[in-house]
């Protein structure tokens, strides 16, 4: 009934028309400014951990602390402020975010080879994609396994931050297998969710707003999976 209704109203299928071709556009802007805060990561990750003037400062000192977690505290602060904050505010935030994050990943480049990261790149770009392009097209409500991941993420932070201590190598493991699960599932319940948010009566810095957020979720769930696969993928430089 409502299709037959649809396709005797041209009104009401313009309409729908124009809000599946927003709801692209907008989609577009997120993995755009997803994609350009990777390649933000990327740069600064790479410049730095090939650097020996750059890196040496950083991670045989105390300083490495201070990078290492710096991500998680832009994090929290993302979370808590968003919803204060002007897009402007929230973009210029998710730029050095991203550059915060290449200083955290820079000791990859010494530690792995450049082959096995470049491969493990495209593997969790694959993974990433894929599941993406899942919550994206599903028709089935992720909604309800939320809080289970929610749940999952935070064992897996914890556990994280006690093995910096530990560097115990079955934890690390458990959490790598746990991790990837977390964030593969995390990364179609977000996408599910940013669609459902999408709505063209916003205005549009609100719409700006949403577009950075959305960028910011799915890049975290991004640099995640790739953090975690390096564990299994990665070759480690003689």
């Amino acid at each position: 009934m409502n299709a037959n209704y649809s396709w005797q109203n041209p009104a009401v299928a313009r309409t729908g028309a124009l809000f599946d071709e927003g709801l692209r556009r907008h989609m577009l802007k997120i993995y755009n400014y997803m994609s350009l805060g990777l390649v933000v990561t990327g740069i600064v990750a790479y410049v730095v951990g090939t650097t020996p003037a750059l890196y040496v400062p950083i991670f045989q000192t105390p300083l490495k602390w201070v990078v290492m977690l710096a991500p998680l505290a832009f994090v929290f602060f993302f979370s808590f402020r968003m919803e204060r904050m002007s897009a402007s505010a929230a973009q210029t935030t998710f730029w050095a975010f991203c550059a915060v994050m290449g200083l955290s990943l820079a000791s990859i480049f010494l530690v792995f080879t450049g082959a096995s990261i470049a491969r493990t790149f495209f593997i969790a770009a694959a993974m990433f994609g894929a599941t993406s392009l899942y919550g994206y097209t599903t028709k089935r409500d992720l909604s309800q396994f939320g809080s289970f991941l929610i749940m999952g993420l935070i064992g897996v932070i914890i556990a994280s931050l006690v093995n910096l201590f530990l560097q115990s190598s079955a934890l690390q493991f458990a959490v790598s297998v746990i991790g990837i699960l977390v964030f593969v599932g995390l990364t179609a319940w977000d996408t599910q969710a940013i669609k459902e948010r999408y709505a063209e009566n916003f205005s549009a810095e609100s719409q700006q707003k949403l577009a950075v957020f959305g960028a910011f979720s799915l890049y975290l769930n991004f640099v995640n999976i790739f953090q975690l696969l390096l564990h299994f993928t990665g070759q480690r430089e003689e």
